[in-house]
């Protein structure tokens, strides 16, 4: 003997968003705008760095000045330090296998 058992879901009784989801919601562009500052301030004392500090941490002063001349003013450019950091790396590690 088989068995089928069916079940239907209905989404009636969905309830309404609370005071804190929506200020939240409302919130969420200010936090963005608010990080993607923060950073920006953070990277620009980047600039301060020597050479040699600037590649002990992965990066070079071109890495620095390309993240601040590509990126707008409302997007984050440490995404773009991540990302020459990240692949410097890949590369450095790659090289060290041939050699």
């Amino acid at each position: 003997m088989r068995m089928i058992d069916q079940t239907v879901e209905l989404d009636c009784a969905k309830q309404p968003a609370t005071f804190s989801q929506r200020l939240g919601g409302t919130l969420a562009p200010l936090t963005a705008l608010f990080r993607a500052f923060r950073n920006r301030r953070a990277i620009n004392g980047l600039n301060d760095l020597d050479d040699n500090q600037l590649r002990d941490i992965g990066l070079t002063r071109a890495d620095v000045t390309a993240a601040l001349l590509t990126s707008t003013f409302f997007e984050d450019p440490s995404a773009h330090l991540t990302n020459s950091a990240r692949r410097r790396w890949r590369l450095a590690i790659f090289r060290s296998y041939i050699d």
